[in-house]
């Protein structure tokens, strides 16, 4: 399966409490929910489409967390987020989870890196990865990633957990789809490209 991860972002790079102000408050954040007042019908379209498209779904424990308390109450067939969340396979990453109550879910309380790979190596279309900041960090820094769906959102949070931190290591992109939101919200579509190259505009 190819791992694919979606990421709703601001533009200074924070990946921090999209969804909520109570979503992720580590750290002292303040702004979580900033993602809300952009959500369209049109996102909701592109969304969906990525979902139709998953095989299996990873996520880390607190965007686990989040998804249990709310997917498992949706029962309308029509709504293609639910029922791929409920009806594939789930995989979290979590060395405290035991006894996950949402059903199709398994822990993967080993080695992250290794576990993935293998999932990675199983028949299927995507193995989708939304959200769970963290985990998306490790994977990416270990080039497990082959897709990476950006939403870029018209706000700067002045604060709060980045997708690419310092000291990520250095790599390059390539652009294979981009598109635009009523709202303001770019959907930019990578992925890997080797190593990051450089150039100089001096003359020689």
């Amino acid at each position: 399966m190819k791992l694919t991860l979606t990421q709703f972002v601001s533009l200074d790079g924070v990946v921090q409490g999209p969804g909520g102000p109570n979503e992720d408050t580590s750290d002292g954040f303040t702004r979580g929910g900033w993602v809300v007042p952009y959500a369209d019908e049109a996102m909701g379209r592109l969304v969906s489409g990525w979902f139709g498209s998953a095989d299996a779904f990873l996520l880390g424990r607190r965007t686990y967390e989040i998804f249990a308390a709310h997917w498992p109450l949706i029962s309308d067939p029509n709504d293609i987020v639910a029922v791929r969340l409920n009806g594939r396979p789930k995989y979290v990453a979590s060395g405290r989870l035991k006894t996950p109550s949402w059903q199709g879910t398994s822990v993967l309380s080993g080695d992250v890196v290794t576990e993935v790979a293998a999932l990675k190596e199983r028949k299927g279309r995507e193995l989708q990865m939304h959200g769970s900041g963290g985990l998306a960090q490790t994977l990416l820094r270990e080039g497990l990633v082959d897709e990476l769906r950006l939403l870029t959102f018209p706000v700067v949070l002045g604060g709060g957990r980045r997708l690419f931190p310092e000291g990520s290591p250095p790599r390059a992109l390539r652009l294979t789809g981009t598109e635009s939101t009523p709202t303001g919200v770019v959907v930019q579509v990578y992925e890997p490209a080797g190593e990051l190259t450089t150039g100089s505009f001096e003359l020689s």
